[in-house]
């Protein structure tokens, strides 16, 4: 497996897609990245051995700027993740899972805010869209600025909303954790000194809501998975750990509040 990413390209958005049985959904998502306005980058679907039809989908868009590449066996989505981000050329990583989808202007309003602004790290708002129940559809914002230590009370910021400047934070891999490995991927990108990621106040992109409810095995499972993630990928002793995951928890419930609203019709 290569341990090195390949040279950098100047202006090149590297765009990261793994994918396992989304072959309802990954059509659009891929359509989604052709319709980009800013025509300069390129997607890597690395697929962590689906049994659907994924192949076939894929297989049906022809452009030379979409890059597939099949696990020999699943291995999941943190070691999937950085299979792709070490095939990644790009200046810039932008992340897109294959059941969510951009707006066509996302890649070229999100680069000219930061490179205007000067950030080497952005986010921005997002639609959650529940096809089951529009009705429960939610704008989500977020902090004008994420900081080291607001990421770790909370994950303000939505896996497919941000970018980051692969010059500026080199090659990153994570930890091979099944829950919370996008989460672990941001952890990461603010262990760099003095690392801020700024909000464009703009909704660009559609978070797609699948069968998912909240209920009190859930709620125990994500906080198991928040332990796993600061003890275990973070490396935090368990007291701190424990702390940690209880206070996500309550900041998880604080943002609902502060940073979600319903989405107009």
């Amino acid at each position: 497996m290569r341990e090195e990413r390949p040279p950098l390209v100047d202006g090149l958005v590297s765009i990261v897609m793994p994918s396992w049985n989304t072959g309802p959904f990954i059509a659009e998502s891929i359509q989604s990245v052709l319709d980009q306005t800013y025509d300069q980058w390129e997607l890597i679907i690395v697929d962590d051995g689906s049994t659907d039809n994924t192949d076939e989908v894929v297989a049906s868009f022809r452009d030379s700027r979409i890059k597939y590449l099949k696990n020999p066996r699943n291995v999941g989505a943190a070691l999937t993740r950085n299979r792709a981000l070490r095939e990644a050329r790009g200046e810039w990583m932008a992340f897109l899972d294959s059941d969510d989808f951009w707006s066509p202007g996302k890649l070229e309003r999100q680069l000219a805010f930061m490179k205007e602004g000067g950030h080497v790290f952005s986010y921005h708002e997002y639609l959650k869209s529940n096809a089951d129940d529009p009705t429960q559809n939610r704008l989500v914002s977020g902090p004008r600025v994420v900081t080291r230590s607001m990421i770790y009370r909370y994950d303000y910021i939505g896996h497919l909303t941000m970018m980051y400047s692969a010059r500026a934070f080199g090659l990153v891999q994570i930890r091979d954790i099944p829950k919370n490995n996008d989460y672990a991927l941001r952890l990461q990108l603010f262990k760099h000194e003095g690392v801020r990621c700024v909000l464009l106040p703009e909704n660009l992109a559609t978070y797609r809501i699948r069968g998912r409810s909240i209920s009190h095995d859930k709620f125990s499972k994500k906080f198991a998975s928040h332990y796993a993630l600061f003890h275990g990928c973070d490396g935090k002793p368990p007291p701190l750990a424990l702390w940690l995951a209880c206070r996500n928890m309550g900041y998880g419930l604080l943002k609902k509040i502060m940073y979600e609203r319903a989405a107009c019709p």
